[in-house]
């Protein structure tokens, strides 16, 4: 199944310019997810991080596992996404291992490891162009919006 940036906004709370997720690619409910975010010289982080030699922020690689997460998380075990959110509680085995530039399609993986109540234990890569840019394994919980 794939999902285009139309059905991801209507199941993420993100926004620009905080959407990191363009397209969902496959999706295997309670299992995997693949997808990608395509990495352009006009994000708003660049103008800072670097000025002459721009590598997206390894949070914002993360913030990306994290989203496509939650969209897993909601294809495996359906909640009301505009009534509730998927909060990141954390990540563990974090490691960034090559920089992800303008250009470069960075394509997402996540696992699910665990899934207990509305608490997800996954797993997520990025990579470019096969070469591995970061790893994690994440945790989150969904919870009702506050009213």
């Amino acid at each position: 199944m794939q999902l285009d940036i139309r059905k991801i906004l209507s199941i993420l709370p993100h926004r620009y310019p905080f959407v990191m997720v363009d397209r969902v690619t496959d999706i295997v409910a309670g299992e995997v997810i693949h997808g990608y975010k395509n990495v352009s010289i006009n994000e708003p982080f660049f103008a800072g991080h670097f000025p002459g030699d721009p590598i997206m922020p390894g949070v914002l690689v993360v913030e990306a596992l994290a989203q496509i997460g939650g969209i897993l998380a909601y294809a495996s075990d359906p909640f009301d996404a505009q009534g509730s959110l998927m909060y990141f509680l954390g990540i563990d085995r974090c490691k960034f291992r090559h920089p992800v530039r303008p250009g470069d399609r960075l394509d997402l993986e996540v696992r699910v490891i665990n899934h207990h109540s509305n608490v997800w234990k996954l797993r997520g890569e990025a990579t470019v162009g096969g070469t591995l840019c970061a790893e994690g394994q994440l945790l989150a919980s969904i919870v009702e919006r506050e009213r």
